[in-house]
Formats: structure tokens, sequence, C-alpha cells
């Protein structure tokens, strides 16, 4: 029997402490990826995501210990978030206006064969709605400031308010790239209150 790998364990990127901002580097790590836009509460199109994303990575982890002798867990899900006014994330928090990638990390080992494979496999029954958007694609992050959010998703504005607006520029840094979350709890089955998410702003020398 094949060891599982479990990357919220044995990688660095996955490690945060609540009430505690940390700068840190994040490997290049590739993911499928889907792409959307709206309120992920009332659009169709992030829960198509999300439908679209599990089926293929299961198939990956199922084609990694039959073909290669290697077993590991299905990383959590993770999201990029934008929008034109970032003011939309820390003030208004209008969703309508938001952007956002949801993402599942691939091993390094997998290559791009497999994960066609998987899709295709992944299509054969019950197709998923936007299985033709997801894509392989590799994110280059460097460094960053990520802390751990505990609570509901609603919550997260004034944690990110003191991370943009104080930590960032008191350390000298300034931000780039993506908001990203990493969905840390099954939000179908753990209580808002519980809710555990990493929040990462990339940044740079200003």
């Amino acid at each position: 029997m094949a060891d599982r790998t479990d990357f919220k364990r044995s990688l660095d990127s996955y490690q945060a402490g609540r009430g505690r901002f940390r700068i840190l580097e994040v490997p290049d790590l590739r993911y499928l990826m889907v792409d959307g836009h709206g309120d992920p509460n009332t659009t169709p199109l992030f829960a198509e995501g999300i439908e679209s994303l599990y089926p293929v990575a299961y198939k990956l982890k199922f084609a990694s210990r039959r073909e290669l002798g290697r077993d590991y867990v299905v990383p959590p899900l993770e999201g990029l978030w934008w929008a034109r006014d970032m003011e939309a994330f820390t003030v208004a928090r209008d969703k309508s206006r938001w952007d956002w990638t949801l993402m599942l990390m691939v091993p390094d080992w997998i290559d791009p064969d497999m994960v066609t494979a998987a899709a295709e496999e992944a299509g054969r029954r019950n197709r998923p709605t936007r299985l033709d958007d997801v894509r392989l694609e590799e994110l280059s992050e460097g460094r960053c400031v990520q802390t751990l959010h505990v609570g509901p998703f609603e919550e997260e504005a004034e944690v990110l308010a003191r991370m943009h607006d104080g930590f960032i520029p008191e350390q000298g840094l300034r931000m780039v790239g993506r908001h990203h979350e990493i969905y840390l709890s099954d939000a179908r089955r753990t209580a808002p209150e519980k809710l555990r998410t990493i929040l990462r702003q990339p940044v740079t020398d200003r």
C-alpha cells in the first residue's frame, strides 16, 4: 500500500496562525483552475466550477495511485479573488463586482497528459457542466503575507483591512497579484463560526 501524502501537513505554505500575519516564500505550484465572476452565493457559475474541479482531481488521485504508486489527499479548495477596486473586498464587500478563480493543487509528479486523461474520464458519465473550462496552470506567487481566519467568510473584511492597510505597509511592502484564500474547512459540514480559512496576499518591496 502506497504512503499517502497530505500536502496540508507537508507544505509550509499551508501553515498559518490565527491572529498572526506571517511573511513567507510560496513555491510555484500547479493547479486545476476554473474562472468566474459575480457573487459566489448567487451565481450558478461558482457551484458549477466546484462541481467540475473535483471529479478531475479525484480521477487524478486514483490514476496516480494506480499508475505511479503515489497516493495523496486531494488538497483543499482554494480561490483567487479580485476586483477593479479592491475596496470591494475590504470595505464595500460588493460581491457582484468580484472576479474569481477556483483551484485545486496538483502534485508536481502529475504530468499534463494525466490531467487530459482524467478530464476525459470525468466527462464520460454525468459530465460536469463546466468541465471544458477546467485548465491546468502554474501559479507563481513568491513572497506573501498570510494569516488564518476562523469564523464566517463575512467577517474576513476586518482581518483583510488590517493586513492590507496595516501590516503590509508597516513592513515596507506593497500588494501585488491577487487575494488568495485556502479553505481548510468544508463549508457544507462546518458551522460558520468554526470555518478555517487561510488568507494570503502576494507582496513586494515598496
